[in-house]
């Protein structure tokens, strides 16, 4: 592997983008999100148009990326908790035209006075090199640059794994949330 750089994603890259989110969020919970007679091919349509959307959660412009060369082999999407509401529309009117499903009523999963990490994923072939770790370490530098004092994100119960990654560079657990049809944990940094 060459030398990885951590950068701003680009609407060029959105089916990479989407994929990404796509192994973050789990077939599982991608499914959760399709109306009745949808699939992940149909789900992955409408988050590659999320992604190419000036103005929604999953944009580019809310992205960074790992770079290996010209290959997008990682992502971290996140945005201002003070934002959801704004940006999460895109998601609902897109849910509702592409997939028939009304997901209006989602409960919250981030707040004011953090940058949310929304999604945080990296290729199975480029894991255990310490992308996932840049990825983040990024997030919180773009906290700071945006003048939020924490980073926040839902980590999935039933995932240890990434739990650890989380505490490991000080995340820590502060209350529980659903998300996804998931019990979660919200951790902030």
């Amino acid at each position: 592997m060459k030398m990885t750089t951590i950068q701003n994603a680009t609407i060029e890259q959105a089916p990479e983008i989407a994929a990404l989110i796509m192994i973050a969020m789990t077939d599982e919970c991608c499914l959760h999100f399709c109306g009745e007679g949808h699939d992940l091919q149909d789900f992955r349509k409408m988050m590659t148009q999320l992604v190419q959307s000036e103005h929604s959660q999953y944009s580019y412009r809310n992205t960074l990326v790992a770079m290996d060369a010209d290959k997008v082999i990682g992502a971290a999407v996140s945005y201002d908790g003070a934002l959801l509401y704004e940006l999460r529309q895109a998601f609902i009117d897109k849910a509702r035209e592409c997939l028939d499903k009304d997901h209006s009523a989602m409960p919250d999963e981030t707040q004011q006075g953090e940058l949310y990490l929304d999604s945080l994923a990296v290729l199975p072939d480029y894991r255990h090199h310490g992308i996932a770790t840049r990825l983040l370490k990024a997030t919180r530098q773009k906290a700071n640059a945006m003048g939020l004092p924490h980073v926040g994100l839902l980590v999935d119960n039933d995932n240890p794994t990434a739990e650890t990654l989380y505490t490991s560079i000080g995340f820590r657990h502060v209350d529980d949330n659903q998300w996804g049809g998931h019990a979660m944990k919200h951790l902030i940094l």
